[in-house]
């Protein structure tokens, strides 16, 4: 089968490997941003909240302290204005008001909302509205909020076939695309588009967890069991996806990715393994 080598992306820097990696991202401009604590947290065993340093790799590369986080295993991502999301994934008792907290550029909280327990997935557009995949704990589909916690889209009324457990979501521009779970159809949705803002094609690849756009080009990565590391390609056709390979993506040495973390943005997807130090990047454009 034929292997597709991620290519190095975007790299922690050295100083701060002493600190632990809560999460990652890569945003809509294509910055990596690591959230960062001084100790991995514990189930039920930590007081909360606790202060964060966000590490942003690109040209510039900028460090902000982030005080009074209420996340235990939060999400990220970056505002078009400079400043932060942060998302608990998990929704407890207390924390339901405040799952949500946005910062500003200088790393004050600024609001707080929630948008709903089992957070799979939160990008920002270039718009700042946010997007969030649920999964099938709490199966309320695809939402997309603005920055003060307005709701701005939903899935609800959107006649997504089998739409249980969002398992892709890309975010590019102010598109998004997903791939959910059970049916796994290839969706678009464009809240700003007034004929037509969700279109979907039938998808015969299944479990994919990233998804990436280019034309009428599409590459889905990941699966079940054997085929977690699995890169399929396709062509989008006239109402579904018709498959045209299947290969491998694998890190720069050849070997299997392992635990990762994944992020969709249009043509590309980038993948961090454990330890999460390192991102690498497959583009679909190249």
């Amino acid at each position: 089968m034929q292997k597709t080598v991620l290519v190095p992306y975007a790299h922690l820097p050295q100083a701060h490997h002493d600190r632990h990696v809560l999460t990652s991202t890569v945003d809509i401009l294509g910055a990596a941003h690591w959230l960062l604590a001084e100790r991995a947290p514990q189930p039920g065993g930590d007081v909360l909240p606790f202060d964060a340093l966000v590490v942003s790799v690109d040209p510039g590369g900028k460090l902000t302290e982030l005080s009074a986080v209420r996340a235990r295993w939060p999400h990220l991502d970056r505002l078009p204005d400079g400043g932060f999301v942060v998302a608990a994934s998990r929704v407890r008792r207390y924390e339901d008001a405040n799952q949500v907290q946005v910062f500003d550029a200088l790393g004050r909280e600024i609001s707080s909302f929630s948008v709903g327990d089992a957070i799979e997935h939160l990008l920002v557009d270039e718009a700042g509205r946010i997007w969030v995949g649920h999964f099938d704990e709490n199966p309320v589909g695809i939402r997309c909020w603005s920055a003060t916690g307005r709701l701005a889209w939903t899935s609800d009324d959107a006649r997504i076939p089998g739409l249980f457990d969002c398992y892709a979501l890309n975010v590019s521009g102010t598109t998004a695309w997903a791939c959910p779970y059970t049916d796994f159809p290839l969706v678009e949705i464009r809240p700003d588009r007034t004929n037509r803002p969700v279109r979907v094609w039938a998808n015969r690849v299944r479990g994919s967890h990233a998804v990436a756009v280019h034309g009428e080009r599409v590459a889905f990565y990941g699966g079940y069991g054997k085929e977690r590391d699995r890169l399929a390609h396709g062509e989008i056709i006239e109402t579904s996806v018709e498959s045209t390979d299947v290969g491998l993506l694998t890190l720069p040495d050849g070997s299997a990715p392992g635990r990762r973390r994944v992020v969709g943005r249009g043509s590309r997807i980038y993948v961090q393994a454990e330890p999460f130090t390192i991102w690498g990047v497959f583009d679909l454009s190249s």
